[in-house]
């Protein structure tokens, strides 16, 4: 590599915080910007394992596909999945990446967001990959609102025909969403009466989250205190890897 590039590349990853440049010795070392992502890459390493007996009971009692997702950018990354152990179940594993605007895990954060942020991501457009995705910005709007109301988000074959999903958020103790439970399946089982039935569970869920790992000291909406249930939890399987649907 000619000697010009390499400076190029060193004043970008320096002007980045990547590095730092001694100027006493004309060294470079790893620069603070590393050491936050490396914060936060543990941080989310902590929320999972604090997440589990939680993501687990929910799994155990609705028999249904549970995840754990953060939003990155306009996208939800998830960072744990427990498969249903039905035989029809819904196909995704940890690292997927799924957009944010038709996906139930998507929109129970972004209904917690501010409203400048959420109008940015509108004026790129509402992507279509369904009948039934959402693609007016005035019902998309009105469908997060919902969400605040409710506690938790629905989505009805938006991102995939034939499947509904319900989540809710992990909120911060000023109520930012940090993180993500959903609970999804195939649109027979997960009718719109059965996920009205499940999204307090979920809502429950992600609340005992976030009071486990000291993230809030306020309850998210319709939330009341409830004794957390450490009994009868089925014991971590060795991996999670994509079920088939």
């Amino acid at each position: 590599m000619h000697k010009s590039t390499v400076h190029r590349v060193l004043a970008t990853l320096e002007n980045a915080r990547f590095l730092e440049h001694d100027s006493a010795t004309g060294n470079y070392r790893l620069g603070l910007r590393l050491l936050e992502l490396a914060s936060l890459v543990l941080e989310h390493v902590d929320l999972r394992r604090q997440a589990w007996p939680y993501l687990s009971r929910l799994a155990h009692e609705s028999r249904e596909t549970v995840d754990l997702g953060i939003l990155d950018g306009t996208d939800v990354v998830y960072l744990e999945v427990i498969d249903s152990p039905q035989r029809v179940k819904l196909a995704v594993a940890p690292g997927q990446r799924l957009p944010a605007c038709c996906t139930a895990s998507g929109k129970a954060m972004l209904a917690f967001l501010p409203e400048q942020q959420v109008e940015q991501m509108l004026a790129q457009g509402l992507p279509r990959f369904t009948n039934h995705t959402i693609i007016s910005p005035g019902d998309f709007l009105a469908d997060l609102r919902a969400t605040r109301e409710r506690g938790f988000a629905m989505s009805r074959e938006e991102y995939e025909e034939d499947i509904h999903a319900v989540a809710a958020p992990i909120l911060s103790i000023r109520q930012e969403p940090l993180a993500v439970v959903a609970l999804a399946g195939p649109a027979f089982r997960l009718s719109p009466e059965r996920m009205l039935e499940l999204g307090p569970h979920v809502r429950q869920c992600a609340n005992e989250i976030a009071q486990a790992v000291g993230l809030t000291a306020r309850l998210a909406p319709g939330i009341r205190p409830s004794e957390v249930l450490q009994k009868g939890l089925p014991p971590r399987p060795e991996s999670n890897g994509a079920a088939g649907a």
